[in-house]
């Protein structure tokens, strides 16, 4: 009887793993997705460029300028990236919009769509 009762509990634990695995996977952002997060985290080494406090982007600036320019996959995820990177730049003040633009060139890597403060994004293929 001990190991029908074994059983039936290990069976239990067992249920309970693979609904906890899958309320994860479910809960976990589509891979390739792109988030704000992310668009913020890889620019956040740019700032320095882009406000005129350093000449010339920093190396980690262009990995994540490289970063970006590999997360989105469709249309949909080019948008959404083209607006995380608006709504960063509204956070910061003093933004050289020269430097923004040319940002993507001087790190040789161009990206889906411009960076400008007043592109729309919805005009993104």
């Amino acid at each position: 009887m001990a190991r029908k009762g074994g059983a039936a509990a290990a069976v239990v634990v067992l249920a309970a793993a693979a609904m906890a695995l899958i309320v994860l996977l479910a809960a976990r952002p589509a891979e390739g997705a792109v988030t704000c997060a992310a668009v913020d985290a890889n620019l956040l080494p740019c700032v320095g460029y882009v406000t005129g406090k350093e000449e010339a982007p920093p190396a980690e600036c262009c990995a994540g300028v490289r970063r970006i320019r590999a997360l989105p996959s469709g249309t949909a995820e080019r948008r959404q990236a083209c607006e995380c990177v608006k709504q960063a730049a509204a956070r910061f003040p003093g933004l050289n919009a020269d430097a923004i633009r040319v940002l993507p060139a001087q790190c040789g890597s161009p990206l889906p769509f411009p960076l400008t403060l007043n592109f729309d994004c919805t005009t993104i293929p």
